[in-house]
């Protein structure tokens, strides 16, 4: 049994559930179909999950990053935090 069955992973939810344009929450980046079966997925799919959010949101930002220098100096959100604790945790 590997140590992730013993601990639940929480739930990225920072309670903006919005979408954008390409289905994602704008709070957590998860897709629909994520969001309905999280509490289905094995502590590794969750994990893989978070890590695909991580992808997207870095993404995102990096695309409104390169879109604020082209048109002004406006700083983007900063929402990484969600992002940081699991990071942090791996092994």
């Amino acid at each position: 049994m590997e140590q992730l069955d013993f601990f639940d992973v929480p739930s990225p939810c920072v309670g903006c559930c919005q979408v954008n344009n390409r289905g994602y929450c704008k709070g957590c980046y998860r897709s629909r179909d994520e969001r309905f079966y999280w509490q289905q997925m094995t502590a590794d799919q969750k994990i893989n999950v978070i890590k695909l959010c991580r992808q997207r949101y870095l993404r995102i930002m990096r695309r409104q990053r390169n879109t604020d220098t082209q048109e002004s100096s406006t700083p983007s959100p900063q929402q990484q935090f969600i992002f940081d604790d699991i990071q942090k945790s791996k092994p």
